[in-house]
């Protein structure tokens, strides 16, 4: 259990440090296949990269928290 920590720890720092990462769903490439045909990724619009989502739950706490305390 002590492992649990320091893991998300270093994800936290990823998310502070990279926010985006690759999509899953093209693994980075920007195209996929359908019906033979390249297209680009519907999941990332072709930019091959998505927001992560340690940071999509910390940029709603943080609308969240800002939306509560004005």
């Amino acid at each position: 259990m002590t492992a649990l920590p320091a893991v998300l720890l270093a994800y936290a720092a990823l998310c502070w440090a990279r926010p985006f990462g690759p999509c899953r769903r093209c693994k980075g490439t920007g195209k996929t296949t359908r019906f033979r045909k390249e297209r680009p990724c519907p999941r990332c619009r072709g930019k091959r990269l998505r927001l992560r989502v340690g940071r999509r739950a910390h940029n709603a706490w943080r609308r969240a928290h800002e939306a509560g305390t004005r």
